[in-house]
């Protein structure tokens, strides 16, 4: 048999589940630029404004973790399938509200649908494509869910201008509709992660109760560090530039975006290594101490606009690069059939860290130190080696245990 029929339908499940993490992220990051016009539709409070994102993000991580219990229980696709169906109909849904509490209702149900991306893909992801191709599998995936978190700002915009809000809302609804249609469709080509493996050297561990080993729950602990360094300087690195370097908002602004184009990019180059170096963890420690040691040369060194752009340019290529790598350990440390919610719950930590920064770096600047916020950063994400190298070093001292069904 040729090797190209393999290769074709190993692109044709990286398409589906990419296709849906790009959506997941998007519908996300568009209702921010819902807000104005909610706010003249329904006269609602910013406060009020901001919950539907709360409801959205909320949902999907809290629900992560029991959805990767029955996906792993039960099969990924009946989930992905629901899921992204439930996800894309609230949205459409949403051009139809005559109150603001049917808008947070279907932010709340479209949360529900979303949070069935994490473990789902995961497991048909680690069923379906070849081991040597795993890292790039990974990476693209991650990829895409970037590129939805990039576009969705000035498409929303764009659209909104041109044919207004609730308009818009049912384009990205129905959008989603033969996403599902293909995924039925092309269901076959959809494996997913062997459940039927021998206990390994030590006697099978339930579920829940593999969650809450070492490996894990350090896992748990990196996801939540990494994510609270990435929050804490995309909301806050504007503000650090302009008043302790001097840059202007628009300079300071081109800075930023050339730290998440540098890390979008760098997530690929990190698939394409991980395919070729077993290293994992010496791969990815070395990126994120060349990262943290770039965020700390912007922090405290004076250099010229051109200079800290590129630099930060150069620190996310070097934080995406670790992503790929991180993520395949995760399933390295993964039980055959517990993928889904291994991934479901450390993958948790993503939401509950972005969370965590934003306000106390705010506190941090209202006292006037401002220049210590790239330091916290570049601390925080040294820290998280910690978590990951320990993580790392329990996998391979401690067997990997088989769910108990």
């Amino acid at each position: 048999m040729s090797v190209m029929p393999a290769f074709g339908r190993e692109s044709r499940v990286n398409v589906l589940l990419g296709t849906g993490h790009f959506l997941s992220h998007f519908y996300v990051l568009c209702l921010p630029l819902m807000f104005l016009s909610w706010q003249k539709t329904f006269g609602v409070s910013f406060a009020e404004l901001g919950l539907a994102i709360t409801l959205m993000s909320g949902a999907t991580g809290l629900l992560q973790t029991p959805v990767g219990f029955l996906v792993d229980r039960h099969g990924a696709r009946p989930f992905l399938v629901g899921g992204t169906l439930l996800m894309t109909l609230s949205m459409a849904a949403m051009s139809f509200a005559t109150a603001y509490w049917q808008i947070l209702a279907l932010a709340l149900l479209s949360g529900i649908g979303n949070s069935v991306i994490h473990p789902a893909d995961y497991s048909v992801l680690a069923g379906s494509i070849s081991r040597h191709r795993m890292g790039r599998a990974f990476a693209l995936h991650t990829f895409n869910g970037n590129v939805g978190s990039v576009c969705a700002p000035p498409v929303t915009a764009a659209l909104v201008l041109l044919i207004g809000w609730r308009e818009t809302l049912m384009v990205y609804g129905l959008v989603g509709v033969p996403l599902v249609l293909t995924i039925l469709w092309q269901s076959g080509i959809l494996r997913e992660h062997a459940r039927d493996v021998e206990v390994r050297r030590r006697p099978a561990l339930s579920g829940g109760a593999f969650l809450l080993t070492r490996p894990i729950l350090l896992f748990f602990g990196f996801f939540l560090l990494s994510a609270m360094a990435t929050s804490g300087l995309q909301a806050w690195l504007i503000t650090v530039l302009h008043e302790v370097r001097g840059l202007d908002l628009k300079a300071a602004s081109t800075a930023l975006t050339a730290y998440m184009a540098g890390a979008t990019g760098g997530i690929l180059i990190g698939g394409w290594v991980a395919d070729r170096n077993a290293r994992l963890l010496a791969f990815a420690v070395t990126a994120t101490i060349a990262a943290s040691a770039l965020l700390l040369v912007v922090g405290t060194v004076s250099m010229t606009q051109f200079a800290t752009v590129a630099v930060l340019f150069v620190a996310g290529i070097l934080t995406g690069a670790s992503r790929t790598p991180r993520d395949l350990m995760v399933k390295d440390a993964s039980p055959p059939g517990q993928i889904g919610k291994v991934f479901g719950f450390v993958s948790a930590g993503l939401p509950l860290g972005n969370a965590l920064t934003p306000v106390p770096f705010g506190f941090l600047i209202d006292a006037g130190r401002a220049d210590l916020v790239l330091v916290l950063v570049a601390a925080i994400l040294m820290a998280s080696l910690m978590f990951m190298g320990s993580a790392r070093a329990s996998t391979r001292h401690e067997a990997v245990p088989v769910a108990a069904e």
